[in-house]
């Protein structure tokens, strides 16, 4: 009885000890492909090789920390998160960072998101993105939060239409259109009642220059 018993004790290790070696040390579940999903610029073969992963390393034990770590190296991605597929995928899910208006510094034109961050530097400024025009055009700038908050903003059917964004206060917020009229936005705040007032007058009153849609209450044209 007691050989039996210890018979089947050691049997046991060696199915507990076998099956450790397949998951942790042995090829067999080690990453056999990576999955790329979410990314429309950026391209899969370069986002694998930013997360640095050998091929058939043991999928249990890549640390998924590491590799968004490793992936959000790559600036035209806002966020990334990593997942094991049984028995042999590493699945990488992004997100690219969207550009909303142009900088243009030393000759160069950097492209830039709503958060202010660069995503990559041009030689000229790209068809329909604005140029912003701010005094510190740093990520966490009041100023420059205040503007790139009012891009995102503006309406569809007026976006288009935005060449210029310009602004030396967080409070005095001003578009220049391609048409040559100017509309004063003033702050981020009411975005909404002020992008359907604006879409209105730019269709309505088409003899008018100057737009002052700061105080959805009071609008002034001139």
């Amino acid at each position: 009885m007691k050989a039996r018993t210890a018979f089947l004790v050691l049997l046991t290790a060696g199915v507990v000890g076998t099956a450790a070696w397949l998951v942790f040390f042995s090829p067999v579940l080690g990453v056999r492909s990576i999955e790329i999903v979410g990314n429309l610029t950026v391209p899969s073969e370069r986002i694998k090789q930013q997360a640095g992963v050998p091929d058939l390393h043991p999928l249990a034990t890549v640390n998924l920390a590491d590799v968004e770590g490793r992936v959000l190296g790559i600036r035209q991605l806002a966020s990334a998160k990593v997942d094991r597929v049984w028995p042999g995928t590493l699945k990488i899910e992004v997100v690219e960072r969207e550009p909303v208006a142009a900088i243009e510094t030393g000759g160069k034109v950097a492209i830039v998101d709503g958060q202010g961050v660069v995503i990559e530097v041009e030689s000229a400024v790209p068809p329909l993105l604005p140029v912003l025009k701010v005094d510190r055009p740093v990520p966490g700038d009041p100023v420059m939060t205040a503007a790139l908050k009012v891009v995102r903003a503006v309406p569809p059917e007026v976006a288009g239409k935005v060449r210029q964004v310009r602004a030396g206060t967080a409070e005095g917020v001003t578009l220049a259109l391609s048409d040559g009229r100017t509309v004063l936005w003033g702050g981020p705040d009411r975005p909404e009642e002020k992008g359907r007032i604006l879409a209105s007058l730019l269709k309505k009153e088409r003899s008018a220059t100057f737009y002052d849609v700061s105080s959805p209450d009071v609008v002034t044209l001139k």
